[in-house]
């Protein structure tokens, strides 16, 4: 699986999201994603995580292996 694949797949599955990923192996299945969505807003850290997880549903644990997540909203984004 490539950064863009998994990119691709998390902006189809969250709205309006800005995402950066990197592979952090060049393995193609170790994947450190930040993702920023105003659709986080008021929702907690699980939730954030489920939502992108869901958009990935079909290739995690199959192709993907390992994934980090840093999820905010762009607010909190700003923040940093």
């Amino acid at each position: 699986m490539t950064e863009e694949a998994v990119k691709a797949l998390i902006e189809a599955g969250i709205k309006d999201a800005h995402v950066e990923v990197v592979d952090t192996r060049g393995s193609g299945d170790h994947f450190q994603a930040i993702v920023i969505s105003d659709e986080f807003e008021d929702i907690s850290l699980v939730k954030r995580h489920q939502m992108v997880y869901a958009s990935l549903d079909a290739h995690l644990t199959k192709e993907i292996h390992a994934l980090q997540l840093n999820t905010l909203t762009n607010a909190e984004w700003k923040k940093q």
